[in-house]
């Protein structure tokens, strides 16, 4: 996996995470893997540090506290979801505890070669559409029980408030009137109103491997549940251009309300990420510029 390049610090209370640390872990907990080569990965990701280990494993840690609870999650769900779905997905060979003065559980993960596809640089925009229409349609079709809610995964209508405000942030950054014009056209689609399914409900750049303009894996599950299909339309507007949109859209079938759920989903994370991280993490936040552009004017 490589990533674009990261930032420091993005939140209130986020733990400082180094190379010493990532050994001090491993030397303690996973003494096989800890003389292998530990290099910080680059990443648009907010909310866990990435670290390749050796050619072949990955070490994961979360930032925050508030993202303590998706490690668990990952670590009970995913080795369930990759046989049913038709890309890798993260692998998790190693579980680990609090130590070293690092508070929190994290993971060691098998790695999966790929780069993070780049807005407005998709070298094969209907061949990447099609095998993420592929990856989305066999996500939907999982059915295992005790399934998690996904993140973001219900009514259009739950982020309203955040979205609203978002909007009043931007006054003079952006056309705020047309943004609050698409949302309210987002807002009177019609609900969901069939059986909730599988999303990944996070299906942006910095989460997906590409090589040779072709997805190549998925990471990043933390959001992952059941809810709202169009929860996984925002990789439309986050990354593809206008006729792999297109080519996306057929192979998924989706209907007007849930494409209008799906634009207005993409328009709401982008409208509330721009302010947060316009200044410690300029990859996330050029990609919401893009979203917001590519809504208004599709």
């Amino acid at each position: 996996m490589t990533r674009k390049a990261s930032m420091g610090t993005m939140h209130a209370g986020e733990a400082v995470i180094e190379t010493g640390l990532v050994r001090r872990l491993l030397t303690a907990q996973f003494p096989q893997w800890a003389d292998l080569p530990i290099e910080p990965c680059p990443s648009p990701g907010t909310v866990n540090a990435v670290f390749r280990l050796g050619d072949d494993l990955s070490v994961r840690l979360p930032r925050v506290e508030w993202g303590v609870a998706d490690v668990g999650k990952e670590q009970s769900w995913l080795a369930r979801l990759a046989p049913l779905l038709p890309v890798p997905i993260p692998e998790v060979l190693g579980a680990g505890a609090p130590g070293e003065g690092f508070p929190w559980p994290w993971s060691v993960c098998r790695w999966i070669d790929g780069e993070n596809p780049e807005e407005g640089q998709v070298a094969d925009p209907e061949g990447l559409a099609a095998d993420l229409a592929a990856f989305v349609a066999a996500f939907r079709r999982i059915d295992l029980p005790d399934a998690p809610p996904a993140y973001r995964g219900g009514p259009l209508a739950n982020l309203d408030a955040g979205t609203r405000k978002a909007i009043v942030e931007l006054d003079g950054l952006i056309d705020t009137a047309a943004a609050t014009e698409a949302w309210e056209s987002a807002l009177r689609a019609p609900v969901w109103d069939g059986p909730p399914v599988w999303v990944h409900a996070d299906l942006m750049p910095g989460n997906l491997l590409v090589a040779g303009g072709r997805l190549t894996g998925v990471i990043d599950f933390a959001t992952a549940g059941v809810g709202d299909p169009a929860c996984d339309l925002i990789v439309a507007w986050n990354l593809l251009p206008p006729r792999g949109r297109e080519v996306f859209r057929t192979a998924l079938g989706a209907d007007d309300a849930m494409w209008e759920r799906g634009r207005g989903r993409a328009l709401s994370i982008a409208l509330i990420a721009l302010p947060y991280y316009q200044e410690t993490n300029p990859a996330f936040a050029a990609n919401a510029r893009h979203v917001i552009d590519a809504v208004l004017t599709s």
